[in-house]
């Protein structure tokens, strides 16, 4: 399983109502466990920033990381990125021949 983390902005009607927008994120969880119920959470933070939200999250492939993405467009987010991550321990095996 491969690592991402998910950065959402949510659109400004849907930041403005607070309640609005803790059901809307349980009509996306269920989405998202409905289509990729593969799909391993591992963190999910409220963020004070450019994003409104950072999921990490393990996936099978690619191809599940773009349909969490397209869920999350389709349900309230004015922009969505998804990026892989490496843990560190990886990382280093990644690179250790590159030096």
């Amino acid at each position: 399983m491969a690592l991402y983390v998910l950065m959402t902005k949510l659109t400004p009607e849907i930041s403005a109502d607070l309640k609005k927008r803790e059901a809307i994120g349980k009509e996306w969880k269920k989405k998202v466990d409905k289509v990729c119920p593969d799909v391993v959470w591992k963190a999910h933070y409220a963020l004070l920033g450019p994003y409104d939200f950072m999921d990490i999250y393990e996936a099978d492939s690619d191809e599940t990381a773009a349909k969490v993405s397209m869920i999350t467009r389709s349900n309230g987010a004015l922009s969505v990125e998804t990026w892989p991550a490496f843990n560190w321990t990886h990382f280093l095996e990644i690179i250790k021949d590159c030096h």
